[in-house]
């Protein structure tokens, strides 16, 4: 692990390591707080960019994360049908509390507690995705389908159609 990447970063890193992922953990000089920001600063396809969203389920007030792809809208409706339970999305606070990242950083591994976790299939297209890892600046690439069976996501289309 990297000594001078920020705290959160490593913790990514540590998490990476542990679940077998073959993934280093990158701070880059720009920010990649979007996807499209993210895309530019590595040089791939807004698709492969990874949106890691947590949300608050209404059914038992836990958290849900969802690992959209960077160029769809997530369909709040399809992602409460999935889980079958009414969906909102969660302040700041509540993303730190349940993740230990803040928003803008939120890795999809890692987190303070196991967290139900939700993929979207076009994701899973690409040989190669880029997921936050901790802070704004920090990211890391990564099999999308390893990733999945790494953390025990479950695929479910999360978005709705696209605009043309």
């Amino acid at each position: 692990m990297a000594p001078e990447l920020p705290r959160s970063a490593q913790k990514v890193q540590a998490a990476i390591n542990s679940a077998g992922l073959p993934a280093r953990v990158i701070e880059l000089p720009h920010s990649t707080r979007t996807a499209e920001e993210a895309a530019r600063a590595v040089g791939c396809a807004v698709g492969q960019i990874v949106k890691s969203l947590v949300f608050r389920r209404a059914d038992d007030g836990g958290p849900l994360l969802v690992l959209a792809s960077g160029s769809n809208r997530v369909d709040e409706g399809l992602i409460a049908a999935a889980v079958g339970s009414p969906i909102q999305r969660a302040d700041a606070d509540f993303v730190r509390e349940t993740t230990g990242f803040a928003i803008g950083g939120v890795p999809p591994l890692g987190h303070l507690h196991r967290i139900e976790t939700l993929i979207d299939p076009d994701l899973l297209q690409f040989p190669v995705v880029w997921a936050a890892a901790g802070t704004p600046h920090a990211v890391f690439a990564v099999d999308p389908a390893k990733l999945e069976a790494a953390i025990g996501a479950r695929v479910v289309a999360v978005c709705g159609p696209r605009a043309t």
